[in-house]
């Protein structure tokens, strides 16, 4: 079992910059890729980045590529997601998720088998 909680959420000015983190605790030596998703209201679930477990391999969705950035740190068992140059378009509640099987860097939800409980975003125009 692994357990994830986020933070760092808050309401922003388009423009501003906000720093997600996520905390993970139990098996996380367990733990291989980790991802950023988030859901806007009556959308689905999107994703936004994954980090392999070295940090060596990231990946973004287009839309958020070249202004946020995904990183961990394996020591404090903690995954960060810093996001720049926001816009209102980004507002929804973000999701850090975990991939204890090793499948690779995919970005399905399904792929992932650990979620935390969200933390909104809200960017203002």
């Amino acid at each position: 079992q692994v357990q994830l909680i986020e933070s760092g959420g808050g309401l922003v000015q388009a423009g501003g910059s906000l720093r997600l983190s996520c905390v993970a605790s139990g098996r996380t030596w367990s733990i291989y890729a980790m991802v950023w998703f988030r859901q806007a209201p009556g959308k689905e679930r999107e994703f936004v980045a994954l980090i392999s477990r070295s940090g060596i391999i990231t990946k973004y969705a287009d839309s958020v590529k070249g202004r946020f950035t995904i990183s961990r740190d394996n020591a404090k068992n903690t995954l960060y997601l810093q996001m720049n140059s926001l816009k209102p378009e980004d507002t929804a509640v973000y999701y850090c998720a975990a991939d204890l099987s090793g499948r690779g860097y995919y970005t399905a939800s399904s792929n992932y088998d650990y979620w935390g409980q969200g933390t909104q975003v809200t960017v203002s125009s």
